[in-house]
């Protein structure tokens, strides 16, 4: 399976993708988790680059989008492709959702020639499952501070962080065999065992 893990910042992403690849291989399967952007050598210098690590740089939303895509296009190629051929389990903490988030819903950019970009760099690769970790956008980014914030978190305004998570549920309403919402506020380790169920009810379609 390729289950994909998306929210607003500081909705808890990170904590929940451990939890669920510790249940995962504790059922006997290997599971390979992934972060965007990032991940191979190439995808880790674009996430410097887009993240503001080392000193921030002014970025328009066009080249936002180019380069998260650069970095997932490398991502795919080389870890996630392969690791599904061999049957792993993967879990991606954000993929190409986010770009239609950020740089669609926050940034106005057309959401067609956002998916066409996509589409082109993940060779048309989609998950099994994306799992939304729903946050009020002010809430998350209450969560996130000083080494853990980012270019995102510190150089846009509060309407661009709304306009992102509102984003995400228009997604999730859109494709709701795909997507599974939930509260983000929930105790984390009854919001682990219902991301466990999903996974297993997205295991039996298959």
């Amino acid at each position: 399976m390729f289950i994909t893990f998306e929210g607003p910042d500081g909705s808890g992403k990170s904590t929940q993708i451990a939890l669920l690849a510790e249940r995962l291989r504790a059922a006997g399967r290997e599971v390979l988790t992934v972060r965007e952007p990032g991940g191979t050598p190439a995808g880790e210098r674009i996430r410097a680059l887009l993240l503001g690590d080392g000193g921030s740089v002014e970025i328009n939303p066009r080249a936002d989008a180019l380069l998260f895509n650069a970095s997932r296009s490398q991502l795919v190629a080389e870890v996630i492709r392969p690791a599904l051929a061999r049957g792993a389990s993967v879990i991606a903490d954000r993929f190409a959702d986010s770009t239609l988030a950020y740089q669609g819903y926050g940034s106005g950019l057309p959401l067609d020639e956002l998916r066409a970009a996509i589409n082109f760099a993940t060779a048309g690769l989609t998950p099994d499952l994306t799992v939304l970790l729903d946050l009020p956008a002010e809430e998350g980014l209450a969560r996130k501070s000083g080494d853990g914030c980012t270019r995102f978190e510190e150089g846009f305004d509060a309407a661009f962080h709304t306009r992102v998570a509102d984003g995400f549920r228009a997604l999730a309403a859109a494709e709701p065999v795909r997507w599974r919402t939930f509260d983000a506020r929930r105790p984390k380790g009854e919001l682990a065992d219902e991301i466990a169920s999903a996974v297993g009810l997205a295991t039996l379609r298959q």
